[in-house]
């Protein structure tokens, strides 16, 4: 029976514990071979609650994971769309080519996005991931899908706004959703599954938008129009799909359609209460439980990583096919087409990288190495007078910079502590990732095709910066650690606790 059709468990986590203690400890010895002297073989009890962990995981993964990466995908679907667009007839249609109004309708949209970021990603908390989902995704999808029919550069703006409005849930959001139903040794794996699915998606778009492209004229549309109005509608099933299909907070897990069962939703909460103790949320306060957390020095060494690495995520998903088209030659066709292979290549790299980081509790490390290889594509794409070696350094830069998302996330989610300071976690660090958005939205520049020398080198800066910021933390870290070891420093009020770097 699932545990949308039973009464939650309402079990203390001192009774969920003894509980779990009392399975461990009572568990029948199963024959599993036997011989004639009639000796039996005993199995591990241990070895059955890890089946019965993996099961759990599983079924999490499969619940939460998949969806996460299709919601994600929104995150890069506007930019998927609009970056297609900007290599066919849109410019001329509505007046983008006219000074920086192109990079204009990027910074309003991400503008948007950062103010709302705080109280939408709150009220993923006090609505639940269901309702909130559902509703900023069918937002989503509708806002996009008029996209289609507008006829003025002012009328693209507003709607930007309602966008970017409608979009800054999503990403805070998911992230703060995995990091609780997760223990820190799986985090990193599960955010590069989400990363995954969004470039995988993306990638798939810049396929379904070269096809589109080719409806040019269809019903009195333009083939720009045509990418608006399908991805818009296909965006609002994907929001009633969501409403089914997305799980709940592990302490809420009962309202979810169809998932856990009670016995189920207990032990998910004994595997958070076990790792760090935060399964259930307090009573908010605004003060407690949002802004006291601003004076920890962590969410500022956390903002600006976010900040520099989304310089030149915004740079490359929005202006990838311009620059393949004005930088490199290619057509407005090949310019779409082969926009799309560094985003499937990406999930390699993400996928690899962050089996390694789990696997070794390395996040710091790991960090460092993908800004190297970032540091190592925009080289290639900048100083090199080949165009086939400026597109391999599209490769390196776009699957290191998608697997320092997974990265980051696990960084910053493995070094906290408590449901409201999740929350605030995320709003902020996805705010100032949007702070960077607006910069990226800026650096390339189109009279500086084809080698884009001021996107190159402030791509290079920005992560040469987050390289000193990790060095830094990661020295905190080992500091704190050996205080919490010696028992003269309790680390994010939690006993036992200690930092991963």
């Amino acid at each position: 029976m699932s545990a949308s059709n039973s009464k939650p468990a309402r079990l203390s986590r001192q009774r969920i514990e003894e509980d779990r203690k009392l399975k461990l400890s009572v568990i029948e010895p199963e024959p599993v071979s036997g011989g004639d002297d009639g000796e039996v073989e005993v199995e591990d009890p241990c070895l059955e609650t890890e089946r019965m962990e993996r099961r759990l995981v599983r079924k999490i993964d499969i619940r939460l994971c998949t969806i996460a990466g299709v919601l994600c995908s929104l995150n890069l679907l506007d930019s998927g769309i609009i970056s297609s667009a900007s290599v066919t007839s849109i410019f001329e249609d509505l007046g983008l080519g006219v000074g920086n109004r192109y990079s204009v309708s990027i910074l309003v949209y991400t503008v948007a996005s950062v103010a709302f970021q705080m109280p939408a990603t709150l009220l993923v908390r006090m609505l639940g991931p269901r309702v909130m989902f559902f509703l900023i995704t069918v937002g989503f999808g509708i806002i996009t899908l008029c996209t289609a029919f507008i006829q003025n550069y002012k009328q693209m703006i507003v709607l930007r706004v309602l966008l970017g409005i409608f979009q800054s849930a999503i990403f805070p959001g998911l992230s703060y959703l995995i990091s609780t139903w997760y223990t820190r040794r799986e985090q990193q794996l599960r955010y590069a599954f989400l990363q995954s699915g969004e470039v995988t998606i993306v990638g798939l778009g810049a396929f379904l938008n070269y096809g589109l492209n080719h409806l040019d004229g269809k019903a009195g549309l333009r083939g720009w129009r045509w990418m608006f109005l399908v991805q818009g509608l296909l965006a609002i099933v994907i929001g009633f799909v969501t409403y089914l299909w997305i799980v709940d907070f592990p302490e809420n897990s009962h309202k979810s359609f169809h998932f856990l069962t009670a016995e189920e939703q207990a032990f998910a909460e004994t595997r958070i209460s076990d790792d760090r103790g935060d399964v259930k949320a307090e009573d908010f306060s605004l003060f407690h439980s949002c802004l006291v957390h601003f004076t920890d020095l962590k969410l500022y060494g956390f903002c600006i990583l976010f900040f520099c690495q989304n310089i030149i995520s915004t740079g490359l998903s929005y202006f990838l096919p311009i620059i393949l088209q004005s930088g490199m030659g290619f057509s407005s066709d090949q310019s779409i087409l082969l926009s799309a292979p560094p985003y499937f290549y990406a999930v390699i790299p993400v996928i690899i990288s962050s089996i390694v980081g789990d696997r070794y509790q390395l996040r710091g490390l790991v960090i460092t190495f993908n800004c190297i290889c970032t540091i190592t594509g925009f080289s290639l794409l900048g100083f090199s007078t080949q165009v086939a070696v400026r597109y391999v350094g599209t490769y390196l830069a776009t699957g290191a910079y998608v697997s320092n998302w997974a990265a980051m996330n696990a960084y910053q989610a493995n070094n906290i502590v408590g449901q409201w300071k999740r929350a605030t976690f995320a709003a902020s660090i996805t705010a100032c990732n949007g702070l960077g958005g607006i910069a990226g939205s800026f650096i390339f520049r189109q009279n500086e095709a084809p080698r884009y020398m001021t996107a190159i080198w402030v791509s290079i800066a920005s992560h040469i910066l987050i390289i000193a910021i990790v060095a830094l933390c990661t020295m905190y870290f080992r500091f704190a650690n050996r205080k919490q070891k010696k028992g003269t420093l309790l680390l994010e009020r939690t006993v036992g606790f200690r930092y991963t770097y």
